[in-house]
């Protein structure tokens, strides 16, 4: 069996990305950044039904850039000592914050643990954001006609990015939380928004990705993988440009929300999970985040895994998040 079914390892190890930059793209995201912090996010807590012995849960809801009310499940040990350190969790693509149990090990262990529900996807999250265009497949593309149009805000993995951002602020803000030592976490998409949180917050302590989604779109076409998770990529042009007439700028708009040009804003400490046959996020989009990153990190390579569960990963970050 070959080591991966993309580049060789030794090429992986030094790989840049391929998708065009935009030339504003770092005055785009501290724009975004002031718009964010100008929002009242007008916090509520609601005693949640799942309710464990040492533990409180919580629905949290807050405003987001434009006026979107998100939720995230939030849980806190009853008992620990204060300020005691936090977990944010993000899941999958088009999926929702998930169980309130699988997150009791992280409280057991003394953390304050924040789960987003995404944008318009499986949980109580909001979308409202009005768009021109195709709403029909896949949040990647939601806005791009917008951004092709020169309103480049409008894309939604862009507010998605932001809420990640923001849920860190209030979480760091929290009474019984120590705001140094704040870590995040997730897979696929969710690995996409821990490397969008550290980049955005970068007062984030720790973080964990595990093979990120929304990352080097110009590689994944080429590589005839824009299928799966990347579907709409492919739906995309069907639809909108079949002549590919635009393919250029296409790709240019989507590096807006390409998380390889967030990486160097890191100044987390990064423990990354890959599986070298993972045709979803391909390894070479993976590294080109991780080759951008300046800040101490370290990857679990495992050479026969897919897109799928990584044994032992879970464990090891776990033990990672203990040294918050």
């Amino acid at each position: 069996m070959p080591l991966t079914f993309d580049l060789p390892i030794e090429q992986l190890k030094t790989y840049r990305g391929k998708n065009p930059c935009p030339y504003d793209f770092d005055p785009f995201w501290d724009k975004g950044l002031a718009e964010m912090r100008s929002v009242d996010s007008q916090i509520e807590l609601t005693p949640a039904e799942f309710q464990a012995s040492n533990v409180e849960c919580f629905h949290l809801f807050f405003t987001g850039v434009g006026g979107a009310r998100i939720h995230a499940k939030l849980l806190r040990p009853a008992n620990a000592p204060t300020p005691h350190p936090a977990v944010l969790l993000f899941h999958g693509y088009t999926g929702d914050s998930g169980d309130w149990f699988d997150k009791l090990g992280y409280v057991a262990a003394g953390f304050t643990v924040a789960a987003l529900d995404c944008r318009g996807q499986a949980g109580f999250s909001e979308d409202r954001g009005s768009v021109t265009g195709n709403t029909l497949h896949g949040h990647i593309i939601r806005g791009l006609e917008d951004a092709l149009r020169g309103s480049p805000e409008k894309l939604l993995f862009r507010q998605v990015f932001l809420d990640t951002a923001q849920l860190a602020g209030i979480v760091m803000k929290m009474p019984d939380v120590d705001a140094n030592r704040v870590g995040a976490m997730g897979g696929s998409q969710g690995g996409a928004l821990t490397i969008a949180c550290a980049a955005l917050e970068p007062r984030i302590k720790r973080a964990a990705p595990v093979y990120p989604f929304l990352s080097d779109y110009i590689r994944v076409w080429e590589m005839d993988q824009a299928k799966d998770a990347y579907k709409e990529l492919q739906e995309y042009f069907r639809h909108s440009d079949p002549l590919h007439q635009l393919e250029g700028k296409i790709f240019e708009k989507l590096g807006y929300i390409d998380i390889q040009f967030l990486a160097a804003r890191i100044q987390a400490e990064i423990l990354w999970g890959i599986g070298l046959m993972d045709t979803v996020c391909p390894p070479s989009t993976q590294f080109a985040v991780y080759n951008k990153i300046v800040s101490p990190k370290s990857m679990a390579i495992y050479p026969d895994f897919a897109h799928e569960p990584l044994p032992g990963f879970n464990d090891q970050a776990f033990q990672f998040m203990k040294g918050l």
